[in-house]
């Protein structure tokens, strides 16, 4: 199917992107990545929960929990980007861009393939 596979976003890029900004909660960061990226990117609860999960199994992000306000009993589980994920982050955007120019690079090379 056309577009599928340029859906995929490198979710870790995107959660520590957000990370870099504040600190946020899951929902909040699903939301945020829809909304910045015009609806083109749809994130999944749990896809974005199993990355945080593996970020901060790697050091990169820390996790607390919070009260929710105004509901009893519930918490928030809030992710701060430390300074090890900074460093990662850095690299992925850096991998990231150098794989698109690839492949525009390559597209551009390619009869009959590219923009017309």
């Amino acid at each position: 199917m056309a577009g599928e596979s340029t859906k995929r976003a490198p979710v870790d890029m995107l959660c520590l992107a957000l990370l870099g900004e504040r600190d946020m909660y899951g929902y909040e960061m699903v939301q945020a990545i829809a909304e910045r990226s015009g609806g083109r990117l749809q994130l999944a609860e749990a896809a974005l929960y199993m990355a945080m999960y593996k970020l901060v199994q790697k050091g990169y992000v820390t996790d607390r929990r919070e009260p929710e306000s105004g509901k009893r009993g519930k918490t928030r589980i809030y992710y701060h980007l430390k300074p090890a994920g900074k460093a990662y982050l850095t690299a992925l955007i850096d991998d990231y861009n150098n794989t698109a120019l690839g492949v525009q690079s390559f597209m551009a090379h390619t009869e009959g393939m590219g923009r017309p």
